[in-house]
């Protein structure tokens, strides 16, 4: 297909987490993510290197973005999509995860899943003769922080050396995949959250030794004001996540101290931007303000999804 994507050619692999790949995978995807945005803008609105392929999205969960993105993305590769929600499949009436896999995949050619547990992905992924693709887990969100480094790159015009804070529920799984696309790109995280909702400290510990590598650091703090100090990059993520209503009084009661709303981001300076994965509950994790203010990108973000779809299934599909 012409410029860099064969060059850093990963066809065939799974995209569990971010933990699996290494800083030049990372950075080969967000590029190639770029390298599609600028030819849809040239007027290539269709790169037919997937023509004849077939994308299941198998989703537990409801989605807008990331299935959006992805039925387009495919399209727009020539592929054919088929959208399976969880409760239209036989795995709704008990049929085991290892038997769906290698059904499907005698049919397509990658396997999109959105899945409450990350062992649902690991079990797909592990019977499944295709690519199998995270497109959410409760463990991580890597497709998500992929398209928010093409935003970020874009904004600032680097990665390695951009401080990035992460405001709010430090064991989210968007936090989870941003942390260690953070560090293995050299960049400096900083994740504002009580002390009851630290990442995971297995991913922190990933993270850590890799930022040693690259030059970026990870820090986490309970102190918002403290995250944001310097940062080019506010972000935050919803409180409360599906699946997670049981929780729901208790998580807004310890984190409503971490609102970003605009004294928070006057803290972070005048050429911070504020992302936001969406959706958004105004009033909660933002205000208002912030959300459609000046230094919003949350709808780059949104587009960005769409792009960086397409250079991950360009890259992975066989």
């Amino acid at each position: 297909m012409g410029g860099g994507l064969t060059l850093y050619s990963l066809k065939g692999r799974d995209l569990l987490c971010l933990t699996d790949y290494a800083p030049w995978e990372i950075r080969a995807i967000v590029e190639a993510a770029r390298m599609m945005k600028e030819r849809f803008y040239a007027g290539e609105r269709v790169i037919p290197v997937l023509r004849g392929r077939s994308v299941a999205l198998v989703f537990e969960k409801h989605s807008t973005r990331t299935r959006v993105s992805f039925e387009v993305a495919a399209y727009q590769l020539g592929a054919q999509s088929l959208y399976l929600g969880w409760d239209q499949l036989q795995l709704a009436r008990g049929e085991p995860l290892k038997d769906t896999a290698r059904v499907l995949s005698r049919y397509v050619d990658v396997i999109v899943a959105r899945v409450r547990r990350h062992w649902e992905l690991e079990e797909l992924a592990r019977y499944a003769d295709v690519p199998v693709i995270n497109a959410l887990s409760d463990l991580s969100h890597p497709v998500q922080a992929l398209s928010d480094m093409l935003t970020i790159l874009e904004r600032t015009g680097r990665l390695g050396g951009v401080k990035i804070a992460l405001v709010g529920d430090g064991g989210d799984n968007v936090f989870h995949s941003l942390i260690v696309a953070g560090a293995k790109l050299g960049m400096h995280v900083a994740v504002a959250t009580p002390r009851q909702l630290r990442p995971r400290e297995d991913i922190l510990r990933h993270a850590i030794e890799w930022a040693r590598e690259t030059g970026g650091s990870v820090e986490v703090t309970e102190d918002p004001f403290e995250a944001v100090r310097g940062a080019d990059v506010v972000y935050t993520d919803v409180w409360v996540s599906m699946g997670q209503e049981d929780v729901a009084e208790e998580k807004r009661r310890i984190l409503r101290p971490y609102q970003v709303n605009e004294r928070l981001m006057d803290a972070a300076g005048d050429k911070a931007i504020f992302m936001h994965c969406l959706p958004a509950v105004r009033g909660e994790e933002v205000t208002e303000e912030v959300l459609e203010g000046p230094r919003s990108v949350v709808w780059d973000q949104a587009e960005n999804r769409l792009h960086t779809q397409k250079a991950i299934l360009a890259l992975l599909a066989p």
